[in-house]
C-alpha cells in the first residue's frame, strides 16, 4: 500500500519554470489526501516559489524544497539545514568571476537574495518561478543563514556543471546539475533522498510504502529512497538507471497517469 508520494516539480510534473499545476493533478492530491496519502512536493525550488505552484492544495502537502535544505509541512519548518559561511564566500567568489550571462541566488529560509540587475533574469525569478526575492548589492554582506548557491545560465550549462563545477566541489558540498540551466550548491549532507528518509522516519512510513518521480540528477536520491521509484520519460540516463518504474513525460501528465494506475482502485480512476 503506497502511503507516500514525492515528486520533483520541474521537468517531471510540470514544464520547467512554469508557475501552474493542471486541474487533474490538483483533485488527485485531495483524493490522496483523503485516503491517508501523504503527497510531498521535492524541489530545488525555494519554498514560496513551491508552495505557489501548489496553491490550491498547498497546506494538504509536505514540502522538500533547496534540494533537501528546508523541510515544511502545515506551516512548520520541520528542518533547515545552512551552509557553512566560510565555503559561501568561496562559492560566490567563484561564481561572480564567471561573467556576463550567468546570474546567482542566494536562498535564505525567507527567500533569496539576489546581486544582479539583468531585466530578463528577473523576470524569470519573479513571473517564471514566482520567487520571493530581494536585489541587494552584496549577498554576502546580508550575513543571513544560507541553504543554497544556485548558478543560471539561459540554454544550458549542464558542461560547465559537469566539467568544472562538480569536480571542485563535490568533496566539500553537496553541488548537482538542477535543470538544463541551473548548478545547485548546498551543505553536503543535503540531498533530496534524504530529506525523503527523514519524512519517512518521522511518520514510520516505510520505502516499499513510498512512490517517487524525478527527471535530473538531483532526483537520485529520490529514486534510492523509494521501492516505487519512476523516472518520468524524459528524465536523464542516470536517473532512468536508478529507477525501478517509468512514466510519460510531463507533458503528457505521466506522474498523474502513474499515481491513478498504482495508488488508486480501479473504481476511482
Amino acid at each position: 500500500m503506497i502511503r507516500l508520494i514525492a515528486s520533483d516539480i520541474d521537468g517531471t510534473l510540470i514544464e520547467e519554470s512554469t508557475p501552474d499545476l493542471y486541474p487533474e493533478m490538483e483533485e488527485e492530491i485531495r483524493r490522496l489526501t483523503a485516503r491517508g496519502v501523504l503527497f510531498c512536493a521535492a524541489s530545488g525550488r525555494q519554498l514560496p516559489s513551491v508552495r505557489n505552484v501548489f496553491r490550491n492544495v498547498a497546506d494538504q502537502i509536505c514540502y522538500i524544497t533547496e534540494n533537501g535544505a528546508h523541510i515544511h509541512y502545515r506551516g512548520e519548518d520541520l528542518m533547515v539545514t545552512p551552509m557553512k559561511p566560510e565555503v559561501c564566500r568561496e562559492i560566490v567568489g567563484q561564481l561572480r568571476a564567471l561573467g556576463p550571462g550567468y546570474e546567482f541566488v542566494v536562498s535564505t529560509p525567507q527567500g533569496s537574495l539576489i546581486e544582479s540587475e539583468d531585466r530578463e533574469f528577473l523576470d524569470l525569478m519573479a513571473y517564471g518561478y514566482h520567487n520571493r526575492f530581494r536585489r541587494v548589492k552584496d549577498v554576502l554582506e546580508e550575513n543571513a543563514v544560507i541553504l543554497k548557491i544556485a548558478v543560471y545560465h539561459k540554454g544550458s550549462i549542464r558542461r560547465l556543471g559537469e566539467e568544472r563545477l562538480i569536480p571542485a566541489w563535490k568533496d566539500r558540498v553537496q553541488v548537482c546539475v538542477a535543470g538544463e540551466e541551473w548548478v545547485d550548491f548546498m551543505d553536503k549532507s543535503v540531498d533530496k533522498g534524504n530529506a525523503l528518509r527523514w519524512i519517512q522516519q518521522r511518520f514510520g512510513i516505510r520505502p516499499e510504502e513510498t512512490m517517487t518521480f524525478g527527471d535530473n540528477t538531483n532526483d537520485i536520491g529520490l529514486m534510492r529512497a523509494a521501492y516505487y521509484s519512476c523516472a518520468v520519460e524524459n528524465a536523464r540516463p542516470e536517473v532512468k538507471a536508478a529507477a525501478r518504474f517509468s512514466c510519460p513525460s510531463w507533458a503528457e501528465k505521466g506522474v498523474w497517469k502513474a499515481i491513478r494506475e498504482r495508488v488508486l482502485p480501479a473504481d476511482e480512476r
